[in-house]
């Protein structure tokens, strides 16, 4: 018994037809990261950098209370205070960091390109 001809190829459905363009991006997405892949230094540099954005306000606000303790008492006490609000200020600058590199990233998943302070010299 013959094998059956196959069905001869139609054009893809009205869905499809972006498909080849939506795969075409998200590989030449895929191969510039790892053209890009950071190394592990820079993502310790970036915790340092969040680490310190967050120390160096709580430090501030300690060494102020305890200033402040001594200058002017209070019933309250100035260094916990001031230990909370670096705290608080710590926290929304660290904030501001990763949503700053977040949108860093999202940008250059739209546009498809990386910011020309961003971008990284070839590897020899």
């Amino acid at each position: 018994m013959p094998n059956p001809a196959p069905a001869p190829l139609s054009a893809p459905p009205a869905n499809h037809r972006g498909l080849g363009k939506q795969v075409g991006a998200k590989e030449n997405r895929k191969l510039k990261a790892r053209r890009r892949r950071p190394s592990i230094w820079f993502g310790f540099g970036m915790f340092g950098v969040v680490g310190w954005s967050v120390a160096v306000p709580i430090l501030l606000g300690v060494l102020l209370g305890r200033w402040l303790d001594t200058v002017w008492p209070s019933q309250y006490s100035w260094t916990l205070m001031l230990l909370l609000g670096g705290v608080v200020m710590g926290c929304l600058n660290a904030w501001h960091w990763v949503q700053r590199e977040r949108q860093l990233i999202e940008d250059e998943e739209i546009n498809g390109s990386t910011p020309p302070d961003q971008e990284t010299p070839p590897h020899a």
